[in-house]
């Protein structure tokens, strides 16, 4: 095998600068020499930008199957539940989706002035009705409340599916005139409408979605009139303002036709994953199976992110080299369950998704959007925050699911960063930002503690504090006990290159470093 040449240069770098870490007493690793090789490194050279849109939020109207959009409303008082608010603050999400099948048969308009004029709609995939009382003001006003940036999803002529392009005389179907005028309704800084709606500033939405779920339907559009259509949604919506950023659907292995004829006119591709990582020869996730056995249960959800994996690997291999980022803007466990996969509630789930978030990151130099979640309801478990209803006076909170999620995004840095050793039975990630090293480590282990000796290449540690969630796996979060899944922040004291991370732990780590004096 051919060695790597190392410059003259490179080679006189690494030489000086390890007889002065020597001479200060300090190995390659910025630990005191003589001691053992650190069995988790870090090399802080930044690679890929981080998106910070790979913690976004999916908000669905999803009528009898779910309270949803209506149960986050205060129909009394004609505001955001205050409590939802508030716990959608701590979960952080950088970006909130509105959407999804729901725009097959959603009218823009319908949602848009004075209250009392707004006609009910019927959902025609969940059943019930909605009230159209929260619409594009109402939704523009919840992200600038929690500080998140909007995505709309317009209605894609229904993606070719004709049973929701009429409903009892009703059309529920729209081209690209109506999603162009809806731009224009958002973005144009003097529209007429809006401003009579009581809203003269621009909502200034940046990021659109064109098609969901298209390919997963035969009776939809088929790829070359999903291509053909998304083209002249394009056009016509960014005629209206050019400033926008267009998402094209791709799953199903149409990335590489759609960027073929789509792709300049489009920002990203689309793709979905709701999966169920049981094993389907014999369940143990499914029901109340899962408390039967928590070993076999925590085995199970450990290597969850694995058929995961493969799915990303598959669109984001299905480009053919079209430079094109990826967002996948739906993605959740799908297990049977009373209440749509009840273990969603256990810490062990939570672990679960922790290893996925970690995966997102590893595929990060492509996956610019994800979610591991939908956003909330009052009974749907994939759920990251769930509602009470009023009746029981509770207050909304976070699944374990969005405990992991905002865990993650409040403490993450901004460019990737490699592990060049990582200890058995740790699931790691690393970024860097300036001076701070970002760690987002996953204690794999049900029952054993896994110490750790840290360093960081060519830095030494200088302080550093540990944000941690730990409890029992199989500990579940309902209203009557909200808080028992939450972190706790831990600050490094001591010895700041040693740590121990607890079983079924999953902790964000924030590390203080200085370069070593060469």
């Amino acid at each position: 095998m051919t060695q790597p040449r190392i410059s003259r240069r490179t080679a006189l770098g690494t030489i000086t600068t390890a007889a002065a870490m020597a001479a200060s007493g300090q190995s390659a690793w910025g630990q005191p020499r003589g001691r053992a090789p650190a069995n988790l490194v870090v090399d802080p050279t930044p690679t890929y930008e981080l998106s910070p849109y790979l913690y976004m939020q999916f908000m669905e109207p999803l009528g009898a199957t779910d309270g949803s959009v209506e149960a986050a409303w205060d129909h009394a008082e004609m505001r955001w539940r205050p409590d939802v608010i508030e716990t959608t603050r701590e979960l952080g999400p950088s970006l909130m989706r509105w959407g999804g099948i729901y725009t097959d048969y959603y009218r823009w308009r319908e949602g848009v002035g004075p209250r009392s004029e707004r006609p009910p709609m019927y959902n025609l995939l969940w059943g019930g009705i909605e009230s159209n009382q929260v619409g594009t003001g109402e939704f523009v006003d919840f992200c600038r409340q929690v500080n998140a940036d909007a995505l709309m999803c317009v209605n894609f002529e229904s993606d070719g599916r004709e049973r929701y392009m009429n409903f009892q005389g009703s059309v529920r179907t729209a081209g690209a005139g109506e999603a162009a005028d809806w731009v224009s309704y958002c973005n144009d800084a003097s529209h007429p409408l809006r401003a009579a709606h009581g809203s003269p500033e621009a909502y200034n939405i940046r990021m659109w979605q064109i098609g969901n779920e298209t390919s997963y339907d035969r009776n939809g559009f088929d790829l070359d009139t999903t291509a053909r259509k998304t083209v002249e949604f394009a056009k016509a919506m960014r005629e209206r303002d050019p400033t926008i950023q267009l998402i094209g659907w791709g799953d199903s292995g149409w990335a590489p036709r759609m960027a073929e004829v789509a792709g300049e006119h489009l920002d990203y591709l689309a793709f979905h994953h709701m999966f169920n990582p049981d094993d389907h020869r014999d369940p143990v996730l499914k029901n109340l199976e899962y408390r039967k056995d928590p070993a076999r249960t925590w085995d199970q959800l450990m290597n969850a992110w694995k058929p995961h994996d493969t799915k990303i690997r598959e669109v984001r291999d299905s480009l053919g080299g079209a430079d094109i980022p990826l967002a996948m803007t739906e993605c959740h466990f799908d297990i049977p369950g009373r209440d749509r996969c009840d273990v969603s509630s256990t810490w062990a789930a939570g672990v679960s998704y922790a290893r996925i978030l970690n995966n997102h990151q590893r595929h990060g130099d492509v996956l610019k959007i994800a979610t591991a979640a939908d956003f909330c309801g009052t009974r749907w478990q994939v759920n990251a925050v769930m509602i009470p209803v009023p009746a029981f006076r509770g207050k909304a909170f976070m699944m374990p699911v969005a405990r992991v999620m905002s865990l993650y995004r409040r403490h993450s840095g901004t460019h990737t960063a490699n592990l060049t050793n990582t200890p058995d039975g740790l699931d790691i990630v690393s970024s860097v930002d300036g001076n701070k090293v970002y760690l987002h480590v996953v204690n794999t282990e049900r029952t054993k503690d896994i110490s750790t000796t840290l360093a960081i290449a060519g830095r030494k540690i200088t302080g550093g504090t540990v944000h941690q969630i730990v409890t029992d796996p199989m500990n579940e979060v309902t209203r009557y006990n909200p808080d028992d899944i939450a972190p706790v922040e831990r600050q490094m004291e001591g010895n700041l290159a040693e740590w121990t991370f607890p079983a079924a732990s999953v902790s964000a780590m924030v590390l203080d470093v200085e370069s070593i004096e060469t």
